[in-house]
């Protein structure tokens, strides 16, 4: 009855069934213990019925306000960020890994191969690059866009320049990497987030996650006639599973192909 009634507390917060998930998951286990060691005799959780997971569906900017925010944010030193996630739908964590020497011109390709963390040591925040995908579907080469390959060659531009005009104050521990900030540092992945925002704000665009980019680049895809599972392979997911659970809903053009692939049999005319 107390649990029962805590999870209402949560509702009535208005959560999401997965933030009582994470709650009942913790303690659950902590009863389980106390039940394994003979505190209790039996886990009362045993008796409660696990919430089911909300089905999740990104936000997404249509193509027109992609272009909208791509225009408006073309002179702010994080626009390269927003570039790559949007256009290659990368995490957020794999564009900021974006490296230089993954980056082969020539043959108009980029390895997707490392991602930038936080960590904390005494009270300060640091960007750490990581050589360790979040999944083996993760580590994925890319064509490279032509957008992209002028818009990195302009960044490249950029970072000269402020080598030059910050002379000793600029990092250069991170010159492998594509996106970092005047100074030559690597971005948090927050500072990403919360910039983000500040963006939308300050132009007047409707509000979505930075995340959402991701969203964007996979509705667009979609949209376009991209089959879900070259969409899982362009976006790095493990399983055509989970690129279903996201966009199927989206994938409307193939439905209605199958639709009419039906009907010309039934008709007899193709």
């Amino acid at each position: 009855r107390q649990i029962n009634d805590f999870y209402k507390t949560i509702w009535d917060d208005n959560c999401v069934a997965n933030t009582i998930i994470r709650y009942h998951g913790v303690l659950r286990n902590a009863f389980q213990h106390a039940f394994r060691t003979e505190m209790i005799e039996s886990n009362p959780f045993d008796k409660i019925e696990r919430p089911r997971k909300n089905k999740f569906r990104g936000s997404f900017y249509s193509e027109d306000e992609l272009q909208t925010l791509l225009k408006l944010t073309k002179d702010d030193p994080m626009y390269i960020v927003i570039l790559l996630s949007a256009m290659y739908g990368l995490r957020r964590s794999e564009a900021l890994g974006v490296r230089w020497s993954r980056i082969d011109f020539d043959n108009n390709q980029v390895l997707i191969d490392t991602k930038i963390i936080e960590k904390r040591e005494n009270k300060k925040r640091f960007a750490v690059p990581v050589e360790e995908m979040k999944t083996k579907s993760s580590r994925r080469t890319l064509p490279l866009i032509p957008v992209i390959a002028e818009a990195l060659k302009e960044q490249k531009e950029k970072q000269e320049a402020w080598k030059k005009l910050f002379k000793r104050s600029y990092s250069r521990e991170f010159t492998d990497y594509v996106c970092t900030n005047q100074l030559g540092e690597l971005y948090l992945p927050d500072y990403v987030t919360n910039h983000f925002q500040v963006l939308l704000e300050k132009y007047g665009l409707r509000k979505i996650r930075f995340h959402d980019l991701r969203h964007t680049c996979a509705s667009l895809l979609i949209k376009g006639g991209m089959q879900l599972i070259n969409v899982k392979d362009y976006l790095g997911h493990s399983e055509i599973g989970i690129t279903a659970n996201i966009y199927a809903h989206l994938d409307e053009s193939s439905k209605a192909a199958s639709a009419d692939v039906m009907q010309s049999i039934f008709t007899g005319k193709k």
